[in-house]
């Protein structure tokens, strides 16, 4: 099912008004200039599926830092621990409290990787203890006089965090925590929250849970695969996550094999947790999902004649690709600029050349019914007419035994 997403980003900025990050904050529509929660879980969760999963790191952050506020119940979360640590400062909510568990998991979270920011710090005895354990400090500008601020920022001066003056909303404010000695400044003095929305398709629930079943009883990888490839959402979704940048591969992830290996079960089931509370409740295989899952099952079995498994894959991937712009309602140019993947695939995406194009125009013939076209592609890959043919009826038996409505 398509539906729209939405975020907002506001800039930090250091004391020369350079960008050094992003806060990315929850919003219910495009228009929005606030946010309208029924809970920080439920903002949470929303802020981390449509930064991994519906507009990608990549796009939304450009190679900046993302601080992402996080409640009690997210931090305990495993959903914390799928935000690549490389790319992002978890927010502590000023909520929450410096009991001995909460201690703990920063602890565990510090000790993966992961930094820090204390939201809307107040200085007491009973947050000192988050101190030690944090990277940055945020102090709400215009809930403390000059005086109590001046006070505060002397007491940290003891403790090694950069400290971020917030709701900075006039020339003078800046000034003043400037002259304080704050790091970086974050307010409508520099830029009000940008509003972004993005295109998205959806999982079904259906989906969604056979895989986690098969993932808690350790499935064979080739069972998982044959899953993913039923859904068009979880396909995409899967491989902008796992290109992300903050898994710092050498190289693209290509294949839903290769993604679910690379991942591992734990992980896996993780995210197929968040997935579940975000996906649709209605079947995200509408007349051109199904047609998508069509075309890369038939770009895979054509590749069964002169390709090795690995290009075949490649050939799935490339062929549902190719009709996602039209299930977001986007350019192919604006799907490419958010998710990444090999040149390879873009060639074929963009102009049917390289290796894989050829595949993806065959099939585009034999769906438009072109014989003079079709023909002349098959020539040009060495497949005879009843290769085609066969390979066409195997793909849409296949969808059929899928089970997809």
């Amino acid at each position: 099912m398509n539906s729209n997403a939405y975020i907002a980003r506001q800039p930090i900025v250091d004391s020369e008004h350079h960008l050094i990050a992003y806060e990315l904050l929850f919003r219910h529509s495009a228009h929005a200039q606030s946010a309208r929660v029924s809970s920080d879980v439920d903002a949470g969760i929303t802020v981390i599926s449509n930064a991994l999963f519906n507009m990608g790191t990549e796009w939304l952050l450009k190679g900046k830092l993302a601080f992402i506020n996080m409640d009690q119940s997210m931090l305990m979360s495993g959903f914390s621990t799928l935000l690549p640590k490389e790319n992002v400062v978890i927010e502590v909510l000023e909520t929450v409290p410096a009991t001995p568990e909460i201690l703990a998991r920063l602890r565990e979270l510090r000790g993966a990787g992961y930094r820090f920011a204390l939201d809307n710090f107040n200085d007491l005895p009973e947050t000192e203890p988050l101190l030690p354990l944090a990277d940055y400090v945020k102090l709400d500008v215009l809930a403390h006089a000059p005086e109590e601020l001046t006070q505060i920022v002397h007491a940290l001066r003891k403790y090694p965090v950069k400290l971020v003056a917030e709701k900075v909303e006039t020339p003078e404010q800046f000034r003043h925590c400037r002259s304080l000695g704050f790091d970086y400044f974050q307010g409508y003095y520099f830029a009000r929250p940008e509003n972004l929305a993005t295109r998205v398709i959806n999982p079904t629930h259906a989906t969604v849970l056979q895989l986690m079943e098969k993932v808690r009883k350790e499935a064979d990888v080739k069972d998982l695969e044959n899953l993913f490839k039923k859904d068009v959402a979880l396909t995409f979704k899967l491989l902008r996550y796992i290109n992300s940048a903050g898994f710092g591969l050498s190289c693209e992830v290509q294949s839903i094999r290769h993604a679910v290996s690379i991942l591992g079960m734990q992980p896996l089931y993780r995210w197929l947790s968040l997935l579940l509370v975000t996906a649709s409740s209605s079947p995200t295989a509408s007349t051109l999902a199904r047609t998508a899952i069509t075309r890369g099952r038939l770009c895979e079995l054509l590749g069964k004649q002169n390709l090795p498994r690995n290009d075949q894959d490649n050939l799935f991937i490339v062929g549902v690709f190719s009709l996602l712009p039209a299930l977001l309602e986007i350019t192919m140019e604006q799907l490419l600029e958010r998710v990444v993947i090999p040149d390879s695939f873009a060639d074929a995406l963009l102009h049917r050349s390289g290796l894989y194009g050829p595949f993806l125009a065959l099939v585009e013939a034999v769906e438009s019914g072109e014989p003079a076209r079709l023909e002349e592609i098959s020539m040009a890959l060495m497949l005879a007419s009843a290769t085609v043919n066969e390979a066409h009826l195997q793909a849409l038996a296949w969808v059929e035994q899928l089970g997809i409505d």
